[in-house]
């Protein structure tokens, strides 16, 4: 049974003659402590924060005045105790509440400023388990979740960021804070709990190996509020979860406007892609549209390697994104901006390059400090109806697959070389994903279709159009070879691509028909591989 309200109405403006301030972090205490001060509001600490408020030469109150307890346990007992929980959730209009502060001596406080130990940085840091656990905050929690319970009349401040508004708002009533800024300091105080707990729940998931625990809480920090979403009836915001994966949450935007929802989107996308390719090996770029990519390239350099790439489909390029794998340099940077780009995101950028691509304003340049790496453990969350879907992250990497030879011919060296690249595109195309390949380069790429032999067809049908563009005799898809990112149902798909001049394939295999396919492809001399993984991308 649920428990019953007695249904005291909220006063609109509580004096603030009371604060307790206990924060880790300190940004911003002493101006806003000094300003509290000025004001009339006697200033009650713990800890550090006290010590800190009085070395800045103010009057602070040690909250063991309050207790008549002092800090015990190297500070991990200090706030816990009645006379500040009293404090915090006395409803001061209920004869009963009051009476109890009366009896035990309990001062009311009006106003607490908390911010938590730093669990998801030390958790990052790669501390052991012993620092990380001692870096759970129990009192912040407890005073926060009290203070916000008890918002008729009590504010609870979290954020730093906030110390202006509650000192304006104070200005403007007189000492006082309304019913409404309450209410909106503690949604945000439960709101910044949840996600502190989640964070630590999800931290024993993963140092105990529990891939699914029984409850399961993700939680982010808004960093802005967006224009829209994917289209301009929805509304979108973008949240971090303090996770340092290199990508578009942690990158550094350098110009350009504002970047869209579907602009993240398709960024995270291509940034993810252009991982996959060491940069010590060869310069990598990708170009994709709507997620999907509609070129990638391996090259001597960058700028070689965007020719390549923009060879494959230069119409769907155009408004697209631009990922790689090295530094953007100068040379790059004159290429890509020939073509109208959405974003540009590189693990750096020189001065020259920089230069180049702020002379056109609109155009977002992103710089990451590094590269995600493919092989890196993750989760991926899915929204549905009722839920979510939970998985781990497609972390296979074809360099590490066993690759078996199914046909009666062997691909050659460079055949291989190109069915790898193929295989690592397929990784990121949307299912059902084809995606032929020649000198390290995509010719040809079919997405998100629901037959793959249609994915086949269309794939071939944009190398033939890209050949016409580049006034070619001939598609770059004969003599290529093909990556399928599930097995081949029937043989149809695989003939498509061998009529469109694949010479070689590799899929993962694992068909009823499987030897259909492999003689579909000894009947017509070409040889083909099997990974035995599927890289299925919805």
């Amino acid at each position: 049974m649920a428990v019953a309200a007695k249904n005291i109405p909220a006063p609109d403006l509580v004096p603030v003659r009371r604060a307790l301030l206990s924060v880790f972090d300190k940004t911003g205490l002493i101006d806003f402590a000094r300003a509290l001060a000025a004001a009339g509001v006697e200033l009650v600490s713990t800890g550090g924060t006290a010590k800190a408020i009085a070395e800045a030469g103010l009057a602070v109150r040690d909250v063991s005045e309050l207790t008549g307890f002092p800090e015990i346990m190297d500070g991990r007992v200090k706030t816990l105790h009645p006379s500040v929980h009293g404090a915090l959730l006395g409803v001061r209009d209920d004869p009963e509440h009051s009476a109890a502060m009366r009896k035990y001596g309990i001062e009311p406080i009006d106003l607490v400023v908390s911010n938590l130990y730093p669990f998801e940085d030390v958790r990052r840091s790669g501390a052991d388990y012993a620092a990380i656990v001692e870096n759970i905050d129990i009192g912040g929690p407890a005073m926060i979740r009290a203070s916000a319970k008890n918002h008729a009349y009590v504010a609870i401040v979290t954020d730093p960021g906030d110390y202006a508004s509650v000192l304006n708002a104070l200005e403007m009533n007189i000492g006082s804070l309304s019913l409404d800024f309450r209410k909106k300091l503690a949604a945000k105080a439960f709101a910044r709990t949840a996600t502190y707990d989640a964070a630590i729940s999800g931290w024993f998931a993963e140092a105990l190996e529990i891939e699914h625990p029984m409850w399961r809480a993700f939680g982010g920090r808004l960093v802005e509020v967006m224009r829209y979403g994917e289209n301009p009836h929805q509304s979108a915001g973008f949240y971090v979860n303090g996770d340092k994966r290199p990508g578009v949450a942690t990158a550094r935007q350098l110009q350009g406007k504002q970047l869209s929802y579907n602009n993240i989107n398709d960024t995270d996308a291509a940034f993810e892609l252009a991982g996959e390719f060491d940069p010590n090996r060869s310069a990598a770029v990708a170009i994709i549209k709507h997620a999907n990519p509609c070129g990638v390239a391996e090259g001597a350099s960058l700028k070689a390697a965007y020719a390549k790439a923009l060879a494959c489909d230069p119409v769907s390029a155009f408004g697209g994104i631009v990922a790689m794998n090295r530094t953007l340099d100068a040379e790059a940077a004159e290429e890509i901006v020939k073509t109208f780009t959405e974003v540009i995101i590189a693990p750096d950028a020189t001065d020259e390059a920089a230069a180049i691509v702020a002379a056109r304003k609109n155009l977002r340049l992103l710089v990451t400090g590094g590269l995600p790496d493919p092989r890196t453990p993750g989760t991926t969350v899915k929204s549905v109806a009722g839920g979510i879907l939970v998985q781990g992250r497609d972390n296979a990497v074809v360099d590490d697959l066993e690759l078996k030879v199914v046909t009666k011919r062997a691909p050659t060296a460079a055949e291989m070389a190109d069915l790898k690249f193929a295989f690592r595109i397929a990784k990121h195309v949307k299912s059902n994903a084809i995606v032929y390949a020649r000198d390290g380069a995509t010719v040809g790429i079919g997405a998100g279709q629901m037959s793959r032999v249609d994915s086949s067809r269309i794939a071939a049908r944009k190398a033939l159009d890209a050949a016409e563009a580049a006034g070619l005799a001939e598609p770059l898809t004969k003599g290529s070879v093909v990556a399928s990112d599930a097995f081949f149902p029937f043989a149809d798909g695989l003939l498509s691509a061998i009529e469109a001049g694949a010479t070689a394939v590799i899929q993962p295999g694992g068909s009823m028909r499987d030897d259909d396919v492999i003689a579909a492809a000894d009947a017509h001399g070409i040889a083909m591989v099997f990974t035995g993984v599927r890289h299925f991308r919805h």
